[in-house]
C-alpha cells in the first residue's frame, strides 16, 4: 500500500462580515484553512485530513507550502510511515533546504504540521479510535519515540519523559472513563470579540452562563477606556464568581502591558494572554513578576518547543496555551506537554479559529488521561463558529467538551463545504456581492484579491 496523493484546498470563510474573531490586532480576520487530504491505495476507504489555520490574506502561500511537501510522502509506503511517524516527523523538519525557511517555524513549521496532523488523522482511523485514545494507549517508549529532544535536554530529557509517562499509567483507564462520562471544562471566548457592540456582549455574556460555563474571555487592547467599560459589563453580567480571562493578542509592549493591565484589575482579570510578542520570552517573565497574581498565558503564536521551554525555565507563564497547528503538529505538542508537566504548569490550549476546537480537545485529553493526569485548572478555548462544515464537530455539554468517540482527529471537512468556500471560486466568494466581500476581506487598504493589478494564483481545490 503506498501514499497516492496529497491534495490541498485554500479554504475561506468570510468571517469579517460580522467581525467574528476580531481582536486588537486581528481587526477583520476570515477565519481560513489550507486544507490537506492525503490518499491511499489502500482500498479501504480512509483518508487523511489536515489543515493550517490562517485568517486570510497568506492562504494561498500556505497552501503552497504544503504542496512542497508532497514528494516526501506520494509513493511511499503507508505501513511504514504511519508506523515512524517520529522518523518521519524529523525528515520534514529536519530537510535542510526548507528548514532554512525556520528555522523550525512559521509558514514552513505549520505546512508540516498540517501534513503530520493528517497522517495522525489516517492512523487513527485505520485503527478505529479518536486520537485521543489512540495516544493515550500507546506506551511510554512509542510516545517518546515521537518527540525530538534536540535543544530540550537541558530542560526536559528522554528519560524524564519516560518517567513522567510511567508516572501517569497508574488510573489511566478509570480517567479515561471519567472523560467519556464527565467530559472536559471548557471555556468561552465567543462574547468576548473586540468588534461587537455593549448589548452583544452583555447578552452572550448572559448566554454563556446559561449555558454553563465558568469563564469567559473578553479582547483588549485597542482602547483603555473602550477595556474598562467592557470589562465593567462582563464583570456586572457574570458576577463575581465567573472567571474573566482577557487578551491583548500581542498588542503592546512591556510597560504598556503592565501599565494598561493594572488599569483592570479592579475588575479581577484571571489571566493575561499574549501580552506582548510571543517570540519575548524575558518580556513575558517581566511582566508576570510585576502584574502577578494576575496570571500570564500565552501560546498561540509560540513558535516551536524551543520557546514554550524557555518561558517555562524563565517562570514567564502561568498556563500553556498548546495550539495543534501552530507547532510541527501532533508531534511537537507531545514534547510541549510533557515540557509543561516537567514544570508543574497546566495547559490550557488555544482554539479560536476554524477546526481548532475540533483538534486541541483530543491534546488536552490526551494529556488528562497519560500525562498529568489531572484537569486541575485546565481548561480549553470553545469559540462558538464553524463547527457545522466538520463531519465530526465538537460538542459542548453543560460548560464542557464531550468527549469524542469517532475514530480520527476530527478534522474532515464536509465535502460540500470544500466546494462553496473554496477560494476564489467557490460560490461564497463568487458571489454578486464579490466588490463588497473583497473589501471587507482584504482590509481598507488593499484592493480586493482578484482586482485590476493583483494576479490571484488559482487556488489547488481537493476532490472528496
Amino acid at each position: 500500500m503506498i501514499f497516492t496523493g496529497l491534495d490541498i484546498a485554500d479554504i475561506r470563510f468570510p468571517t469579517s462580515r460580522e467581525l467574528d474573531g476580531s481582536d486588537a490586532m486581528n481587526p477583520d480576520p476570515d477565519y481560513s484553512a489550507a486544507y490537506v487530504l492525503i490518499r491511499t491505495d489502500a482500498g479501504d476507504g480512509h483518508e487523511g485530513h489536515g489543515f493550517a489555520f490562517t485568517i486570510g490574506r497568506g492562504n494561498d502561500v500556505q497552501a503552497a507550502a504544503i504542496a512542497s511537501l508532497r514528494p516526501y510522502l506520494v509513493g511511499r509506503s503507508v505501513e511504514a510511515v504511519l508506523a515512524d511517524l517520529g522518523g518521519f516527523w524529523r525528515e520534514l523538519v529536519h530537510d535542510s533546504q526548507l528548514r532554512w525557511l525556520g528555522p523550525e517555524k512559521g509558514v514552513m513549521h505549520m505546512a508540516i504540521a498540517a501534513v503530520v496532523n493528517a497522517l495522525w488523522d489516517l492512523r487513527a482511523k485505520r485503527a478505529g479510535l479518536p486520537l485521543w485514545r489512540l495516544l493515550a494507549r500507546m506506551s511510554p517508549e512509542e510516545l517518546v519515540d515521537l518527540v525530538d529532544f534536540r535543544y530540550l535536554s537541558d530542560a526536559l530529557t528522554r528519560d524524564e519523559a519516560l518517567q513522567i509517562l510511567r508516572d501517569a499509567r497508574p488510573g489511566w483507564a478509570e480517567r479515561e472513563e471519567h472523560l467519556l462520562s464527565e467530559g472536559f471544562p471548557a471555556y468561552t471566548t465567543s462574547p468576548g470579540w473586540l468588534g461587537y457592540d455593549d448589548e452583544k456582549l452583555r447578552r452572550l455574556c448572559k448566554e454563556a452562563l446559561a449555558d454553563g460555563f465558568t469563564q469567559i474571555k473578553l479582547k483588549v487592547g485597542a482602547d483603555l477606556a473602550d477595556d474598562i467599560r467592557r470589562m465593567g459589563i462582563a464583570r456586572q453580567t457574570c458576577g463575581p464568581d465567573i472567571r474573566i480571562a482577557v487578551d491583548a493578542n500581542q498588542r503592546w509592549d512591556v510597560p504598556q502591558a503592565i501599565s494598561w493591565v493594572r488599569e483592570l484589575a479592579p475588575f479581577d482579570p484571571y489571566w493575561i494572554e499574549e501580552p506582548t510578542s510571543p517570540d519575548d520570552v524575558v518580556g513575558h517573565a517581566t511582566i508576570a513578576r510585576e502584574l502577578a497574581p494576575v496570571r500570564i498565558a500565552t501560546g498561540e503564536h509560540v513558535a516551536n518547543r524551543v520557546v514554550f521551554k524557555q518561558l517555562l525555565q524563565l517562570d514567564a507563564i502561568s498556563y500553556v496555551q498548546i495550539d495543534a497547528s501552530r507547532v510541527a503538529g501532533v508531534n511537537e505538542n507531545i514534547a510541549i506537554l510533557l515540557l509543561a508537566a516537567k514544570f508543574g504548569v497546566p495547559v490550557c490550549p488555544h482554539a479560536g479559529g476554524v477546526g481548532l476546537c475540533e483538534l486541541v480537545q483530543h491534546l488536552s485529553m490526551f494529556d488528562y488521561v497519560a500525562v498529568s493526569g489531572s484537569m486541575q485548572d485546565r481548561v480549553i478555548e470553545y469559540v462558538d463558529h464553524l463547527h457545522e462544515h466538520f463531519v465530526d464537530p465538537v460538542v459542548i455539554r453543560k460548560g464542557r467538551y464531550v468527549a469524542p468517540t469517532a475514530p480520527g482527529f476530527s478534522a474532515t471537512m464536509r465535502p460540500e463545504t470544500l466546494t462553496e468556500y473554496a477560494y476564489p471560486d467557490g460560490p461564497v466568494w463568487a458571489a454578486p456581492a464579490t466588490a463588497e466581500a473583497g473589501a471587507t476581506a482584504n482590509g481598507a487598504t488593499t484592493p480586493p484579491t482578484g482586482a485590476p493589478g493583483v494576479e490571484t494564483p488559482p487556488a489547488e481545490v481537493a476532490v472528496p
